[in-house]
Order: structure tokens, then sequence, then C-alpha cells
């Protein structure tokens, strides 16, 4: 099993400018990203980016390609079939799309992902989930919920606390915020492809589902497509969308290399 990871990064962001280019104890966020993605097993570790800053902030870094793509795409899925056509792949490749804001994710969750696409031949799209243990995610609508089949297949995802417990989730339980997690997930937004699907993506229709939710992969459910869902065999830390999630990124990291010295 062989996969190519590859990392949209768009310079833009509202909350935290110029956020792939962030620095991170010396290096830019995005190219630690790129370094956990290389540590992960990946054969090829692509950025793709629509803007030159990018291109030339990851010039001299050893083995990750940087691929400039069109500035017009809405989602990172399209990028990422803009990079298939660019590099010309065979359509028995995957491809893991790793989010450009998350420079601590476990380098074994993205092995995971590719893998189970790899061995799951009736899916087109493998994604992970982690167990919802926070009272608070399960009625937070940025915790998005995924309820799979019995072959963790995916029947929906959604915004909104689902599967419904009916005889649980009473108003008073609600309100006291002591309903019952069990069979709740949380969708853990990393995804592996087959290069033969991102080819079809790029000519699907946006789906009514997706624009009600804003959840993108519900376009992939609504042509009949399946997706494959795991629990993450780690639970990745969260991504960087502020300041102060960079600080805590920072933090992290400095805090890590203190005791590495100490040991």
């Amino acid at each position: 099993m062989s996969f190519i990871a590859v990392i949209p990064a768009r310079y833009q962001s509202t909350r935290l400018p110029a956020k792939p280019l962030a620095d991170i104890l010396g290096k830019t966020m995005i190219e630690r990203v790129a370094n956990q993605a290389l540590l992960s097993g990946a054969k090829q570790v692509i950025v793709a980016t629509d803007d030159q800053r990018i291109v030339d902030a990851l010039h001299n870094v050893q083995n990750i390609d940087v691929c400039l793509t069109s500035p017009d795409h809405e989602s990172g899925t399209d990028r990422l079939a803009e990079v298939c056509a660019i590099y010309q792949f065979a359509d028995d490749e995957i491809i893991v799309n790793v989010q450009g804001d998350e420079p601590l994710i476990p380098p074994v969750v993205i092995e995971q992902v590719a893998n189970n696409l790899f061995t799951n031949q009736q899916a087109s799209v493998a994604t992970l989930s982690a167990p919802i243990t926070d009272q608070e995610d399960a009625f937070n609508v940025n915790a998005v919920k995924v309820v799979t089949d019995k072959n963790n297949l995916a029947l929906y995802f959604s915004r909104a606390t689902t599967p419904w417990d009916r005889d649980n989730f009473t108003p008073q339980n609600q309100q006291a915020k002591q309903v019952n997690l069990t069979h709740l997930q949380r969708h853990i937004g990393i995804y592996a492809y087959r290069v033969s699907f991102l080819k079809q993506y790029a000519e699907l229709s946006v789906s009514p589902l997706e624009v009600i939710e804003k959840l993108e992969q519900l376009r992939v459910l609504w042509h009949g497509f399946k997706i494959h869902v795991d629990v993450a065999c780690e639970i990745p830390p969260a991504g960087v969308d502020t300041a102060a999630d960079l600080q805590r990124v920072i933090d992290v990291l400095a805090n890590a290399t203190q005791h590495s010295m100490e040991s």
C-alpha cells in the first residue's frame, strides 16, 4: 500500500492572516504539517497552494513538492483534483488530504486513513471519527457528527446531534447536559481519495444537503458514492484557526522540546 499526501494551503485566512506562514519555533506552520506527512510513510508529499509566497517559503525544504494551483477553487477537494491533473496520477493512486492548519497531526492517522481506503474497495473515500466524550460537543454545531452502517460506511454527516436518542435526550437532560453519549461520533476532517473519484468529483453538482449543513462531504453521499469511516487510532489535536490556537501549538512543542532536552 502506497499513498500520496497533498496539503491544500490557502494564503488568506480571515481569523489569522497568512496562516500557512505563521512561525512555529523557527519553522512555518505549513512546513511542520508537511513534515508530519513525511513521517506517515507517504511516498510523496505535495503542498497545493494558491499563492507564490508559500511556494517561495518552501523552496529549499527537502522532500516536499509544491504545486501552484488556481486561486478560484471553492474547496480543498477541488484543489486536490487539479493537483492530480497536473501530476497525471494513475486512477488507482490514493491521495490523502491533510489539512494545512494541523501542525500536530499524528502521522499514524494519515497512514490509517490511506490504509482504510486501500482495504475497502467499495468505498471511494475514507475518513475518520472519534467518540464524543464531552457533553458540550454533543450539541456543538462545529463538532460534526457522523453515523455509519454495520460496515463502517457513512450514512450521514450533520451538525445536529445525531443519532437522536428519543428517550434520553429529554429537555431536562439537555438543559443539564447529562445525555447519553454512547453512540455519538465526531467527524475528524482528514480524507483519503482514489484519483479516479477525484476526477469525477470535479464534475459533481452541489447537493442541497451540503448547502443546508455547509458540509462538503454530503455531496459525495448525495451522488451515491461510499465513504468509509473508522475510529481514529490517535485523536488529532485541534487545528489552528486563531492566534490563541497558534500559541497553544507553540507551547506544546516548546514543552516537548524542553522535556526532550531534560531526558
